[in-house]
């Protein structure tokens, strides 16, 4: 794709899943607004996470992706703001024993307030209105008002990003990051869990290591990489409104980078290759995703790298596989040997998640423990049996003590559902159950790397 960009040039293409604004005088002034704000995060940043990333396709990082399905409004609070955070913390360090290498931290937070839906609108009882496209968009209440989209709710959005930032910010470079403070919570989970014997084993190697660090200097007060941390943040760039209002030129590079988040990904549902989303991402200097589904032809996912990463980048594109546990074994394999023939440089991550949900007996959307891991396996044995990296997850959590999915340890039911069932869209894995899923795949890339050591002591011999 050779013609000119900027950031409004996606005005110009086909568009799907926006809200139609019955006020276009109104957005525009909202637009307007925006643009005169500061930025959320810096240029500086998001080079900084390309880097790690690139790390991550060069096989010498691996990614954690989590959080909320859909932020809200009504959620915002620090406590709910500082468990996410923690137990992410808590799965990379369990994460950067079981790979050998560091984890790249970036959030479903800071901007996370937008959802595609599979239909416009939604009918109950007889009475038809538009579909619940995320707080940043319209309200929950089945109300003609709460329904309508209202583009004040853009500046909300921004405000609530903002306070969140300043407040992950202070999280990861004031201390609360400390890897033995991480570490003390590990140790409560491993003893309030049912499966606490299996884990404890990875807890002590991790607490010999700490003690021997410790033992020859390395203390929080001495090495700042123990005391601190980098956290980034991840959203959809769904609404591109917001997203272009926020794009800016970085003074070092002359670059345009939009500011709402270090990075952005286009979703399944947005990727059409000659449609505005993926027109707006491919001119911003920011890393970006692109989640693909079953759906996903090796010709278009090529085709769409091309677009977004055409001068091969290490690190500029993550590809995020959705395929839904029954759908890995048979469509992920030609993606992956058509990149890898192709010699294009992706991270490869994967959201075992929006593949996976079913309606319970009780009439829940759920999602269940056992097929979010069997396909974060299968995962991982398509892209080793392709000679490929798997580099990363990509989970929706929250450090609350949901019920939303069912499964993990704590064994939660169909009976169990409406007893915290609190998302206002996906289900989401509890605290518990996320770092559960750490602690198990740990093991899976432990046992990989001891695959991949004993096959090169094989050839050399």
């Amino acid at each position: 794709m050779t013609e000119s960009w900027s950031p409004d040039t996606w005005r110009q293409k086909p568009i799907e899943q926006v809200p139609q604004y019955p006020d276009a005088k109104a957005l525009r002034a909202v637009e307007d607004r925006l643009r005169r704000y500061p930025p959320l995060v810096f240029a500086g940043e998001a080079r900084r996470l390309m880097v790690a990333l690139g790390d991550v396709a060069e096989g010498r990082a691996f990614l954690l992706q989590g959080g909320d399905c859909a932020e809200s409004f009504a959620e915002f609070h620090p406590n709910n703001i500082r468990d996410t955070f923690r137990v992410m913390l808590q799965m990379a360090v369990v994460l950067t024993f079981g790979a050998a290498c560091p984890v790249v931290k970036l959030g479903r937070m800071a901007g996370q307030f937008a959802k595609p839906r599979s239909e416009p609108f939604e009918t109950r009882d007889g009475v038809r209105l538009p579909s619940y496209r995320g707080d940043m968009v319209n309200g929950m209440e089945f109300t003609p008002e709460a329904r309508m989209p209202d583009p004040e709710r853009l500046v909300q959005a921004f405000n609530q990003s903002a306070a969140m930032l300043n407040l992950l910010r202070a999280f990861a470079q004031g201390g609360y990051a400390d890897l033995h403070k991480v570490h003390q919570w590990t140790l409560g989970f491993v003893a309030d869990s049912p499966l606490g014997e299996r884990y404890r084993d990875l807890a002590n190697r991790l607490s010999e290591t700490l003690d021997f660090m410790a033992a020859c200097g390395l203390t929080s007060e001495t090495t700042p990489q123990i005391r601190e941390t980098d956290f980034f943040t991840s959203h959809e760039a769904l609404l591109l409104e917001f997203e272009e209002a926020m794009t800016r030129v970085d003074s070092t590079t002359g670059r345009w980078y939009d500011t709402s988040a270090h990075l952005l990904w286009v979703g399944d549902r947005t990727r059409r290759i000659d449609g505005a989303h993926v027109e707006f991402l491919r001119g911003i200097g920011n890393p970006v995703g692109l989640k693909a589904g079953p759906g996903m032809t090796p010709h278009d996912l090529l085709r769409l790298i091309d677009i977004l990463n055409p001068d091969n980048v290490p690190g500029r594109l993550t590809v995020v596989a959705r395929m839904g546990v029954d759908k890995v074994r048979s469509h992920l394999p030609p993606l992956v040997r058509a990149v890898k023939a192709e010699g294009r440089k992706v991270v490869w991550a994967c959201d075992p998640m929006h593949g996976n949900t079913f309606k319970s007996e009780s009439g829940f959307k759920t999602r269940h423990f056992d097929r979010i891991l069997e396909e974060v396996r299968l995962f991982f044995q398509v892209h080793e049996a392709e000679g490929s990296h798997a580099g990363g997850v990509h989970f929706e959590m929250t450090g609350q003590d949901v019920t939303e999915c069912m499964g993990g340890a704590q064994a939660i039911s169909d009976e169990n559902l409406s007893a915290r069932y609190h998302t206002h869209c996906d289900p989401r894995l509890n605290a518990k159950q996320a770092l559960e899923l750490a602690f198990l795949l740990a093991e899976e890339l432990k046992e990989a790397r001891a695959r991949a050591h004993n096959g090169g002591l094989a050839k050399a011999s």
